[in-house]
């Protein structure tokens, strides 16, 4: 286990941003990340878990106290089942995914970050989120002090949460296990209407594993959304805010507010959230509040492929991009009633 004080935290994120931790640790095991984690907790010392740092934003000051980045490695794929570390590199095992001829999670490609991650945030686009092939998380109960085995049902997914999210002081993810499918070397259903029609086919329809894998990574690059440390763009954490998701009444007034801002045959985007829910688009909010593509004239703006991407432009500081959100945030409530929040996780830093 390799070990390092008062160490960098900003290049372990995809920010590149944050002070140092008083102490970094590496685990290469699972024995390891255990033994890190009961001996900041035997101690009281305030213990941060990263895997990739594509979804986190540490303050400038840094981090008082033991930094852990996870770097297990390992992959078991058995028929349609497949085991991860929480250390591997997700968009690698998206590819091998693709490669062995299985289904369910290559719309998932291109995605930065650890597969440990990815049932923490349930992490989704193009129409797939992890929930839905995830059958089980191992993880490190710190309130038990014992590894433990939890159900898909007991993860308690839910839209970009889970309850490794609503409860994060608690677990630590070890390994995640997938169950997929062969479809004879087709993709799933294909449910995001952009990905169908960039593929010339319609929405659930299936196609080609490998073509809907460079499909959407082609879609991603032209976001911004895959990581190039040669484009600014993607010194991001990818999308900064969720998509609101709105009651029937909270949407009706966004609805008029629309109206009354852009006039009456504007229609503002609405996908059916359940329960009478409705959820809208983040992106569009940020836009029609008028802070468009490369917005902003200090180190840290919206990137200039997507709206919905807080950037850093190479000299930036953590506060840098906190004004910008705090900004973003503001314009939005203010146009259209709505408070946006951020995706990332905040370490010694908030809006």
């Amino acid at each position: 286990m390799l070990e390092l004080h008062d160490a960098p935290l900003a290049p372990l994120t995809t920010f590149r941003l944050g002070g140092p931790a008083t102490r970094l640790v590496t685990a290469t095991t699972d024995a390891e990340v255990i033994a890190a984690v009961r001996a900041a907790d035997a101690d009281g010392t305030p213990l941060l878990v990263i895997g990739g740092g594509s979804n986190l934003v540490i303050g400038d000051k840094g981090f008082d106290g033991t930094a852990l980045r996870i770097a297990t490695r390992g992959v078991e794929l058995t028929g349609t089942r497949l085991e991860l570390a929480a250390g591997e590199v997700w968009t690698d095992a998206v590819a091998r995914t693709v490669e062995a001829g299985l289904a369910g999670v290559e719309c998932l490609a291109g995605i930065p970050g650890s597969a440990g991650a990815t049932p923490i945030q349930n992490v989704g686009a193009y129409g797939q989120e992890v929930s839905s092939t995830i059958t089980e998380v191992i993880a490190y109960d710190r309130r038990a002090g014992e590894t433990v085995t939890l159900s898909n049902a007991e993860c308690a997914f839910s839209y970009r949460h889970s309850r490794f999210k609503g409860d994060p002081e608690r677990y630590v993810v070890l390994r995640v296990r997938f169950e997929l499918e062969d479809a004879g070397g087709l993709s799933a259903p294909l449910k995001y209407a952009e990905t169908a029609r960039a593929l010339g086919v319609e929405a659930g329809d299936r196609v080609p594993l490998a073509a809907a894998r460079e499909t959407v990574l082609k879609l991603r690059a032209g976001k911004g959304m895959v990581l190039d440390a040669e484009d600014h763009d993607t010194w991001s954490a990818g999308s900064f805010f969720t998509n609101p998701i709105l009651t029937a009444a909270d949407f009706a007034a966004f609805h008029a507010r629309v109206r009354e801002r852009l006039g009456e045959g504007v229609e503002p985007p609405s996908y059916p959230a359940g329960d009478g829910h409705t959820k809208t688009s983040a992106a569009w909010l940020i836009d029609k509040a008028g802070f468009t593509k490369g917005y902003g004239s200090g180190p840290a703006r919206i990137s200039t492929k997507h709206t919905l991407a807080l950037t850093n432009r190479g000299e930036a500081t953590t506060e840098d991009l906190l004004a910008l959100a705090r900004e973003v945030v503001a314009g939005v409530r203010d146009a259209f009633g709505i408070t946006l929040v951020n995706e990332p996780v905040m370490v010694g830093a908030g809006l």
